[in-house]
């Protein structure tokens, strides 16, 4: 079976596929890149750490049934 495509959607057809290359090249160095701190440099960001504020207390709720 003998297909005829012409240059131009040749073309685009190669430009697609390496759009969709480099953007899969980038997904994986982005994925598997090392993310912990190396020497001299700064951490990465962190999860946050939530802390109420010291010597406030939040006001007891008593619940009543009725």
């Amino acid at each position: 079976m003998v297909v005829d495509v012409d240059s131009g959607a040749m073309r685009e057809l190669m430009v697609v596929l390496a759009v969709a290359g480099a953007g899969l090249l980038l997904a994986m160095v982005a994925a598997f890149a090392p993310w912990h701190p190396r020497p001299g440099r700064a951490a990465p960001a962190g999860l946050v750490e939530l802390h109420s504020p010291g010597g406030v207390s939040a006001p007891a709720v008593e619940l009543t049934a009725g």
